[in-house]
């Protein structure tokens, strides 16, 4: 394991800091450089300082430079050259033999404070089909699940399905019926149909209306019968969202989907501990927490309210009960729910009431990482043309059957099954990476067409530079596992310029596991495959005499390739 390049920078100027007498506690600035010309880094942080120590900004920067060069060569020879620009900037260039020795040293093996993290995402509500609203959780979390476990984290996944509640008596009711008619199997097929037929049948049929209503109650009260029709609906719900995640690429399985089911037994005793504590309050027969704006860090006077006046529990009250069985039970050390933006208010309740109740621990990391709407172009949530919502498998299907019309367009003499294949990662990839190389804040415009274009930070664009490079080795007869180190220094620009930035991925990594933030990973291998295609430009590979040079170029291609595999 390694420390990152700007971690060992910050390590030189901070011991070059200290020499100079300021205190640690003082911000050194370094930053990756804006533009190449001006160097790799930058160190910024000088001005700030040199008013206190009454020195002009450029006669500090060339004491800092003296202490960093004086102590060089116990470094590691990270640093070729600096040099002083504008003000008292330092512009900071990484030595070609440092390159080569970091390089060696493998991708992304990085120091890192090892977690046991539970990623909560997906999260559809089992009543009904997953539709085009769960793509981002899904997506996103399983970006984030997947880069902590590369950065050794232990991680828990938790599909944190909606699985009771006053909607499964109308289900289980439903249920009841055409199971007597011996059409259940045809009927369950299409969940979503299934869902409109019992809600028709429930504001038609106030008798219905009245069985569906003690069913709840049988359920509640764990009816033998009425449980067994319960646990039948959720588990060709289930199968039915783990077929999507499936299609996705999804890490999701049956194991990770822990229903609201789960928490029931928990959410009494939660209640009465709020309660006992003093936390949490009657309020017209409710149990309210009254959270103050310095608990929530804004201005906030809508109570959390965790039992209603019926005496029925909320969302908020599972939401509770599964927070406490993460932190006490699975011993997590970092939360991170992939939720909605809209649900900003009730998270950042939930994380108050539970530092409050000392449901979680003074130093669990509760953290929820927000995502906006997929919208269509007309700038309104993504819908069918009838104005309903889409299903995530019919949007799937439609990604697919859109790519293998790209692939027979630009490959007509291929079999039907190539262009399936390919149209099936294509279509797939097309679709995950559109959402991920946005801010996952933002909210953005989907459109087919810009997803599948070969052109910008598309996925059809990573996936033809990767196999681009992978044709160089092919065409010479070669194998790109063969290279796995660079054994000659780096000279000329564009191999530096590709150097450095490969040399970034731990930085980058790391930042995407501690923001949460997919698109910056986006954004670098979109980088990558750039310079990667200035460098191919520039420098030639497979043809230059000198076999040294040209295993040198070729490890360099080698190491890209990885990288965006």
């Amino acid at each position: 394991m390694q420390q990152t390049v700007i971690e060992q920078l910050e390590s030189i100027f901070r011991q070059a800091f200290c020499a100079l007498g300021i205190a640690d506690t003082v911000a050194i600035g370094l930053q990756e450089s804006s533009r190449p010309e001006f160097g790799d880094y930058q160190v910024n942080g000088i001005m700030s300082v040199a008013k206190q120590l009454k020195l002009t900004p450029r006669v500090l920067a060339g004491q800092v430079m003296d202490q960093v060069n004086s102590a060089k060569r116990n470094s590691g020879n990270i640093i070729d050259m600096m040099e002083i620009a504008g003000p008292g900037f330092i512009n900071i260039k990484l030595s070609a033999q440092f390159l080569v020795a970091y390089l060696g040293g493998g991708l992304g093996q990085i120091k890192s404070q090892q977690q046991r993290i539970v990623v909560d995402y997906s999260a559809p509500n089992l009543a009904k089909e997953m539709h085009v609203g769960h793509l981002r959780s899904t997506v996103i979390g399983d970006a984030l699940v997947r880069i902590y476990e590369y950065l050794g984290h232990q991680v828990i996944r938790r599909n944190h399905v909606g699985d009771w509640g006053t909607q499964f008596g109308m289900l289980t009711a439903y249920l009841m019926e055409v199971s007597k008619n011996q059409n259940e199997q045809l009927e369950l097929a299409d969940l979503e149909v299934f869902y409109q037929k019992a809600k028709i049948h429930f504001d038609a049929d106030s008798a219905f209306a009245e069985r569906a209503r003690v069913c709840v109650v049988r359920l509640q009260a764990g009816d033998a019968e009425i449980l067994a029709l319960w646990k039948k609906f959720v588990e060709i719900s289930l199968n039915h969202c783990q077929l999507v995640c499936e299609r996705l690429g999804s890490k999701l399985t049956l194991a990770d989907a822990v229903g609201e089911s789960f928490y029931n037994d928990l959410l009494a005793p939660i209640v009465k501990r709020l309660l006992d504590s003093g936390v949490a309050t009657v309020s017209n027969g409710a149990v309210c927490v009254f959270l103050s704006s310095s608990d929530l860090g804004m201005n906030e006077e809508t109570p959390f309210i965790i039992q209603k006046s019926d005496g029925a529990y909320l969302y908020a009250t599972t939401d509770l009960a599964a927070l406490y069985d993460r932190v006490q039970n699975l011993h997590a050390d970092r939360l991170v729910y992939v939720i909605d933006a809209r649900q900003t208010l009730h998270l950042k309740q939930l994380f108050a009431v539970a530092r409050i109740a000392h449901l979680a621990k003074p130093d669990t990391v509760m953290e929820h990482a927000a995502f906006g709407t997929m919208m269509g172009a007309d700038g309104k949530p993504f819908k069918t043309r009838t104005g309903g919502t889409i299903k995530l498998c019919d949007l799937i299907d439609e990604a697919i059957s859109r790519a293998q019309l790209l692939v027979k367009e630009r490959h007509p003499e291929w079999s039907t099954d190539e262009v399936s294949a390919l149209a099936q990662t294509l279509g797939i990839a097309a679709l995950k990476y559109a959402d991920l190389a946005k801010n996952r804040c933002s909210d953005y415009i989907f459109s087919f067409d810009k997803i599948l274009s070969f052109d910008g930070n598309t996925a059809p664009y990573l996936l033809y530079a990767y196999t681009r490079i992978n044709s160089i080795f092919v065409k010479a007869g070669l194998s790109l596992s063969d290279f796995t180190s660079l054994d000659i220094e780096v000279v000329e620009v564009e191999e530096h310029r590709l150097s450095v930035h490969l040399a970034k991925f731990s930085e980058r990594l790391l930042q995407a596991a501690t923001e949460n933030y997919p698109h910056y990973l986006c954004a670098y291998i979109y980088d990558l495959a750039g310079l990667f295609m200035r460098f191919y430009e520039k420098c030639p590979i497979i043809q230059i005499p000198d076999p040294m040079l040209r295993n040198k170029r070729l490890s360099l291609a080698a190491l890209t390739a990885r990288t965006l595999k």
